[in-house]
């Protein structure tokens, strides 16, 4: 059908099923994508005791595939807009499959002799598949998905966010208590990406037209006079999104969230093994993917619904909340409490939940449902792929920047070798700045509606 619905929320239950259809495997490629690039993260300091690198070299790596990272996502998101989410999120799955089953195959076969160098361009490698994953699947669901209905899309990209950190940490922490060699933490999610690929391939299409049900005016702006979009030629494209002072805000507002998202996630396996004497291979740590997921889910789905009922789907009031409880939460962090004992590594475990939770919460709503709001149909992919692009850009300070402070003053302040850290005020100390500047800028946008700001 070529025809535009004139009552887009009044969906058919068919409609409906089939719009599932499409969403949740792209969904659960972006989760399995996940768990090809936070095995990194569970795994780095095990890979920096065993080849002798400290935490500076180990986020050298990191900060290699977040800067690839974030480059790629600003030029594969006007990509994704011109060849369609669709064929995006087969590259990207495909792509970043292939690079993980190859890391493993380095480490697998002993082809570590310049382990420092082939990790990093293999991970940036990695990285720049990755990068197909978040813009694909807002490209896709800006045809299917009203302005009214996306705070609610942002609740669900939280949860294939959480789901993601879910599948590494969970898994990955069962692998590794399994088997003996470390390898297969990266190929369980190359197996997981390629089948996705093949799920992808026979059930995601880019827009109702495409399934046999009818297109409908998304309210976000966009030319709705014509069922099929042509794409804008490039410069139209970003003048389109960086004229735009909305979106000006949301990726500066992102960057800072990129520092505070990495600067957790990347560090919190050795904050529960240097701190709370907590190992991987222990089945509370295991419950730390569970305390992410579940953190996610509902960050997610509360600061989707509150700017879709509470604000009209203004989005800025709800994550200027969520980025001053960020501090909150982080400033818990560093508290540490009953260091080696069960009661307190349950309280890390559960505070990184609570933080994940407003973490995840904000990303969701600003990637995931400000991008298409700003970018309408047409950009959709392009504002996600800026913002997102800019959030790594700030996640690759983590690397090596974070890294270097915590190799030299440690997680409290006191460097000394074989030092047991008492607190860890220095790691939340960095990245609390990044939560107060992420809630100012929500400030300065927070009457923007999207429809408004979109043309």
């Amino acid at each position: 059908m070529s025809f535009l619905s004139r009552n887009p929320l009044h969906h058919s239950p068919e409609f409906r099923r089939r719009r599932f259809m499409n969403w949740f495997p792209l969904g659960l490629t972006y989760a399995t994508m996940y768990m090809g690039r936070y095995n990194f993260n569970l795994i780095k300091n095990d890979i920096g005791a065993w080849y002798h690198l400290d935490k500076a070299q180990m986020g050298l790596i990191a900060t290699f595939g977040f800067w690839t990272y974030g480059l790629s996502v600003m030029i594969n998101g006007p990509l994704a807009d011109r060849i369609g989410g669709r064929k995006a999120i087969l590259i990207g799955a495909l792509g970043a499959g292939m690079l993980n089953l190859g890391v493993g195959l380095m480490f697998f076969n002993g082809w570590t002799a310049h382990v420092l160098w082939n990790m990093s361009w293999l991970w940036s490698l990695n990285m720049y598949f990755q990068s197909f994953g978040a813009l694909s699947v807002v490209k896709v669901n800006s045809t299917w998905f009203h302005v009214r209905e996306r705070g609610i899309f942002g609740g669900i990209f939280g949860i294939m966010i959480s789901s993601g950190y879910f599948l590494a940490t969970t898994i990955g922490s069962v692998l590794l208590a399994t088997f003996a060699n470390w390898n297969v933490i990266w190929f369980v999610p190359a197996a997981a990406m390629i089948t996705m690929f093949l799920v992808d391939l026979l059930l995601v299409r880019n827009r109702p037209s495409h399934a046999g049900h009818a297109d409908f005016d998304t309210g976000d702006g966009s030319n709705a006079h014509h069922a099929e979009d042509a794409p804008l030629a490039l410069k139209a494209l970003l003048a389109k999104v960086f004229s735009n002072p909305v979106i000006i805000f949301l990726i500066c507002a992102e960057f800072c969230t990129g520092f505070v998202r990495q600067g957790v996630m990347l560090y919190f396996t050795e904050y529960l093994a240097e701190v709370y004497h907590l190992p991987k291979t222990e089945v509370l740590f295991w419950w730390t993917g569970v305390a992410f997921m579940l953190g996610g889910i509902f960050g997610g789905l509360l600061c989707g619904w509150m700017s879709d009922t509470l604000f009209q789907s203004r989005r800025p009031p709800v994550a200027f909340f969520f980025y001053l409880v960020q501090v909150v939460m982080l400033a818990l962090l560093g508290f540490s409490l009953g260091r080696g004992t069960w009661l307190g590594q349950l309280w890390a475990v559960v505070l990184l939940g609570l933080t994940a939770m407003f973490i995840f919460g904000v990303h969701g709503m600003l990637s995931g449902t400000a991008s298409m709001d700003f970018g309408g149909r047409k950009a959709a992919a392009t504002v996600a792929g800026a913002l997102d692009g800019v959030q790594y850009i700030g996640s690759g300070l983590t690397g090596f920047g974070l890294g270097w402070v915590l190799k030299t003053y440690g997680w409290d302040g006191v460097a000394a070798a074989g030092h047991t850290p008492a607190h860890a005020w220095i790691w939340v100390a960095c990245i609390i700045p990044f939560s107060l500047a992420g809630a100012f800028i929500m400030t300065r946008i927070w009457k923007a509606k999207p429809g408004h700001a979109a043309h």
